[in-house]
This record gives C-alpha cells, structure tokens and sequence, in this order.
C-alpha cells in the first residue's frame, strides 16, 4: 500500500512539472509576435510533385480549334467550349441574340432528341451542365466524373454543332426571356440593370455597349434563320477554344479529333437558311463616354413586413484599359484598394472593411446606403467604375461624394493601404483558383484571347510589382477620359452631365495643382 501511494505521489509530481513547464512555453509563446517564428519548431516541409504533370498544355488541331486541358487530382473533371462569341458582335442581328444561346443551350440535337435525354446522359456520371455568355465570350460547360470524359465531349459537339433549334423550343426560350426581363425589372437590386446601362453610355452604339439581354421588341424579330445565321458567322473553328481540367491532355486531343473535326454542323448542312451575305464584325471598342438615365419609381420595390428604403441608384465610370494592357494588374490592384459593399455589411478585413469605400465613403456618410467598385476589362477596352446609391434627396451630395473618391486617387498611397490591397488581391487570385470550373474558365478565356495560359504564380508576382506609382500613374490616365454616368430611380435632384463633368476636371485640376508644389 505505501508502494502504491508513493508511486502515486510520484506520478502526480512528474505531471504537475509537466503541466508548469507547458504553461511556461505557451505563455512565452502569446508574448512571440505574428512577424517572427516560433523557436526550436522545425519549419513545415512541403510536399514536391512533378510540376510539368500539371501545367496547361495547348493544342491546335487541323481545322483551327485549340484544345486547352490541365490534369489534376480527383475523380471529377470539367470540360467545356469557350466561343469568341458575345453581344459585341451582334450590330447585324436584333439585338440581344446571344441571350437566345444561353437559354436553349443543351436542348435537342441531332443525337439527343430532348433536353431530358441529355439530362438522363449526365446523369450516368453524376454531371451538371451550363452556359453562360459576357460581352465578348459564350461558355459550354459540363462538369461530371473521369469516366464519362468521352461521353461529355460527344455531348458538346452536339449541343455547339447539331442543335436542332426546334420552333416549340424556340417559344419556350421567348417566353423565358420575357420572364426574366419581368423579374430583373421588380428585383430590390438593380446592379444587371445598371451594369447595362453603363455599358451602354460608356461604348454608345458600338461593340461593348451592345445590350447582353435581349429587348422585348427584339423577342419575335430572332428567328431559327437568324440564329443560323449567327452560329455560322461566329461558331468558326477558329474562334472556338475546347478546355478541361481533369484530363490527360492527349485523351482529350483524341476526343476532340473524333467529335469535334469530323460533324458537320446544322448551319452547314441547312446551308439554304443562312444568310451567307454576313460577315463576321472586327471593329474595335470605341469610347465614347455620356449619360445614360431612367426615371422609375423605386418607393415601394421590395415585397414583406420590411420594405427596403426608397433608393436612387448612380453609377459614374471612368475609362480604363483591357485586360491585355501592361496597366491592367495596377487597375486590379486599384479596384481592390476602392472595395466598397453595402452600409450595413458585417465582416472584418477579410471582406474589404479598410478599403476606401468603406472608409471614407460609407463610415463617414450615414445615408449613403451602398458604395462599390468595378473594373471590367475586356478584349480592346475597359471601364473603372464606382456604384452608389442613396435617397434621391441627396443625389447631389451623392454624386461628390463618389467624384472627391476619383480625384483623390492623385494622393500618394500609404505603403500598409497598398500591401494590404496587393495581399487582399494575391488572396483571392489563389482561393478562386481552388475551384476546378474557375480553372476551367481561367484556361478557356486565356487561351481564346492570348493563345496561351499564364500560371497564377504569373500574376501573383506581378501584383507584387505594383508600386504606388504605378497606382497614380493609371488613376491620372483614367482621370484624362470622358465621364460616363448611369442613374436610375427618382433622378429630380441629379446634377446635369455637363456639371458632373466640369466638377471632376475642376477637382482633378486643383488636386494635380497641390501635388505639383511638393
């Protein structure tokens, strides 16, 4: 019995040494700052894998297409078709064509008779299916397991090359339009509305400020001949791009040699319907700057118990540049320093909180509601952009607000302000890039527009580049073009175009006036 009790005494003094040494280190611990390593912890060792397995490869086969493919890890894979295609080039046909695509993408083919055996053939491998298009490109993507990679191939140059495009299909699709355009009309948020709408003011009449949504006027006006008409004018080989992320990439270079080269699509075999006069559009974004208004009643949008605030709705953009511009990272790196969001945004700094939207805009002035940033580049031009939105009340107030925000972009950048953009930036450049369908879309957009793909550590590195020069540098560029303005709502108390314009020349002047005695 005293053998145990000593035994035991022993036992608790041992691990109550333990215990007071264990305190000891993690207190030392919580005194070591962020910046420095944790002493005598040997530093976490990466696993290496051959790098070259999973790099983008980039193939061009007889006919013009270019297969564009990364292996990766998984049992999953998504593959797709991305189409120099878009509402940039639809000047000849009604406008808004390609919000048909979208809609009767993946309907009957000349293989498939319906959307529902389709449905049924992705189903075999646990696959999901869709198409979206922007101004200047249209996606077809199929996302399923490696095992049914041949499958989704053959399935894609159905849906591109062989669509049927029956009129039954034809009525669904108008009356899917129409209830879109009805819906977007009564949604609390119009930011589709308005981000048409500065596109439309920004490029007036040409390329980029061509409606993406298809007008009602334009609904009975697209026909199956005009539709032909348009595949053949823009589905070209040559402007045709086919990605995947999942895959060896001879495997998909076969499939693509057997599904793709040898079918001979509808516009072709129903040659007589085509109106072969067309050709397709090359001209070049023209900037044009402007305003573009609509007065609408906003006092009683939203539906509930607790209706939102009546709300006038302003955009002011500036010109910036493509995203094949040596300036387009420092614009990037820009749009993330403006951020912005909602006023009533919860987060920290992860969600953008020190950016100077939040700060100096919607921390400062309780009654504007919203303030964000956008830069949307494209192909041959770009537009920086900030949306606000306030009481109609003070849309004066509003509208110098978001104007001293431009001009003040002539300020030398702090150094912790502009790390924390590029880090913020770097962020989430990698995160997207988790996502197999971002990669996917990533390797098709690059590929359709630069031939080749440029790696994330590319672009990481060239944020890192970004100097606070490079930021004066392109705000003072941008802050040389042609305003261009987008408001929509109860517009009574919105400056004239012309007073807008004169208060950004006349800020930007005495601001390069301050700058220039230093």
């Amino acid at each position: 019995m005293a053998n145990r009790l000593r035994f035991a005494g022993n036992y608790i003094n041992s691990h109550h040494r333990l215990f007071r040494r264990c305190c000891s280190s993690i207190s030392d611990i919580t005194r070591i700052p962020l910046s420095k390593s944790i002493p005598h912890i040997i530093p976490y060792q990466y696993a290496t894998t051959n790098r070259s397995r999973y790099e983008t490869k980039v193939t061009t086969l007889n006919n013009g297409i270019r297969v564009a493919s990364e292996n990766t890890y998984g049992n999953f894979m998504t593959v797709g078709v991305a189409l120099d295609s878009g509402p940039r080039y639809g000047l000849p046909f009604p406008a808004g064509i390609q919000h048909f695509f979208e809609k009767l993408a993946f309907s009957s083919t000349a293989q498939y008779e319906n959307r529902d055996v389709i449905l049924q053939e992705l189903e075999k491998y646990g696959g999901i299916s869709d198409c979206q298009g922007t101004r200047d490109t249209l996606l077809y993507a199929v996302s399923a397991e490696r095992k049914g990679l041949a499958s989704m191939v053959n399935l894609l140059s159905e849906v591109i090359l062989t669509p049927k495009i029956t009129e039954d299909e034809l009525q669904m699709t108008r009356a899917a339009i129409g209830f879109e355009l009805e819906s977007m009309d009564m949604q609390p948020d119009p930011e589709p509305i308005l981000l048409e709408m500065i596109h439309a003011a920004a490029y007036k009449g040409n390329s980029l400020g061509l409606p993406s949504f298809s007008p009602k006027e334009s609904l009975p006006l697209i026909n199956r001949e005009t539709l032909l008409t348009y595949l053949n004018v823009y589905h070209r080989p040559e402007r045709m791009v086919i990605a995947g992320v999942g895959m060896e990439h001879e495997h998909l270079v076969d499939l693509a040699q057997k599904y793709f080269e040898p079918k001979i699509p509808t516009w072709v075999s129903e040659g007589n319907l085509v109106d072969q006069t067309v050709q397709p559009d090359y001209s070049i974004a023209q900037y044009t700057g402007g305003i573009l208004k609509v007065e609408k009643d906003l006092s009683n949008v939203s539906l509930g118990p607790t209706p939102m605030p009546e709300l006038a709705h302003l955009v002011i953009g500036l010109e910036s540049c493509s995203h094949k511009d040596p300036d387009f990272v420092p614009y990037c790196v820009l749009n993330m320093m403006m951020g912005g969001g909602g006023s009533f945004s919860a987060g920290g700094p992860g969600k953008g909180m020190f950016s100077r939207l939040y700060i100096n805009v919607l921390n400062r002035h309780e009654w504007i509601y919203s303030a964000r940033a956008y830069n949307h580049a494209y192909n041959d031009g770009g537009i920086f952009c900030i949306h606000a939105s306030s009481h109609p009340s003070n849309l004066k107030q509003l509208s110098d607000v978001i104007l001293k925000e431009f001009t003040d972009m002539l300020q030398a950048v702090p150094e912790m302000e502009l790390s924390r953009s590029k880090r913020q930036l770097q962020s989430m450049l990698l995160m997207n890039l988790e996502s197999r369908p971002v990669v996917f879309e990533d390797i098709a957009r690059q590929v359709l527009s630069n031939g080749v793909r440029q790696t994330d550590q590319f672009y990481f590195d060239e944020i890192e580049k970004v100097t606070d020069e490079d930021i004066h540098r392109v705000a003072a560029r941008m802050l040389k073009t042609k305003l261009t303005a987008a408001a929509l709502g109860n517009l009574n108390q919105l400056p004239k175009y012309s007073t807008l314009q004169e208060t950004l020349i006349n800020s930007e002047t005495r601001k390069s006036k301050m700058f220039s005695i230093f």
